[in-house]
């Protein structure tokens, strides 16, 4: 197996070779790897999944671990993230590194579509806004900076629940009581929210027609990391105004939207899972 993003030349040559170039690489694949595990893991396992001999893989922990990014767990006999690792994952939020990406991908979004254009995070049941970007004539919206509103609701918020494990949707929403509704429409149980977010999965977008404000429709689409999970959403909200939910797609719409998404997990090295099928 070879880890996304590390080219195979990484994977060739001792470490000790005059150019230490194919060390770094092969070290960055063991703290990726380590990122995308639930858990600590053995050396072997590492060794067996990054297609790495044995012996140059306990080297490598060896050398994280003097530097603090990787920590040994004896007893257990596996190893970890370090403090080092979080320390420059903290470095790095301080930084806003998504909204600064972001920000440029959004106003070309909004000079291609005339329309409000929005970042968004999950955060825990809820989508959380980070940026709002607004044409020069604007609609007033609910959705500013800062603002939460209960994820099953905004295209935003559905656009990545759609993408995440049918056990974590279930334990952000384990009851009816979870399901707050603003306007009368929108998924109100969890077997609804399944059909909705099924069926988003596989268009590759969001949608809603008055679920936030009665009035306003958005499409939004996922924004992805190096892993493939889910990690932001970009959305576009215009006024639409219609008595039922009457079932508009916007592919047209939605297709900017995702052009948008998809420039962004670039940016930060991810990629849709979807291409990889």
């Amino acid at each position: 197996m070879r880890v996304s993003g590390i080219p195979d030349s990484a994977y060739r040559g001792s470490v000790g070779s005059s150019s230490d170039v194919p060390a770094l690489r092969r070290g960055l694949a063991v703290l990726r790897l380590l990122a995308g595990k639930a858990g600590p893991v053995t050396a072997a396992a590492l060794a067996r999944e990054l297609g790495l001999p044995r012996s140059t893989t306990y080297h490598l922990l060896g050398e994280l671990a003097d530097a603090g990014f990787v920590t040994h767990l004896p007893e257990e006999r596996r190893y970890g993230l370090g403090l080092a690792a979080f320390e420059l994952g903290s470095a790095y939020l301080r930084h806003d590194p998504l909204e600064r990406l972001a920000r440029p991908l959004l106003r070309r979004l909004i000079e291609r579509t005339g329309h409000t254009a929005h970042l968004g995070v999950l955060h825990g049941g809820e989508t959380l806004y980070l940026l709002r970007e607004q044409p020069a004539h604007p609609h007033t919206v609910v959705t500013d900076v800062g603002v939460r509103l209960p994820a099953h609701l905004p295209a935003s918020g559905r656009a990545m629940l759609a993408h995440l494990p049918a056990a974590q949707v279930r334990a952000l929403f384990p009851n009816r009581g979870a399901f707050v509704d603003r306007t009368g429409r929108g998924p109100a149980h969890l077997p609804a929210l399944r059909g909705l977010l099924g069926a988003e999965r596989r268009r590759g977008w969001a949608v809603e027609d008055g679920y936030v404000t009665v009035g306003f429709a958005s499409v939004a689409a996922p924004v992805f990391d190096h892993g493939g999970h889910p990690v932001a959403a970009i959305s576009t909200t215009f006024r639409h105004t219609c008595e039922t939910e009457c079932g508009e797609q916007w592919p047209d719409l939605a297709a900017e939207t995702r052009r948008a998404a998809g420039e962004l997990s670039g940016r930060i090295g991810g990629h849709d899972p979807a291409n990889e099928r």
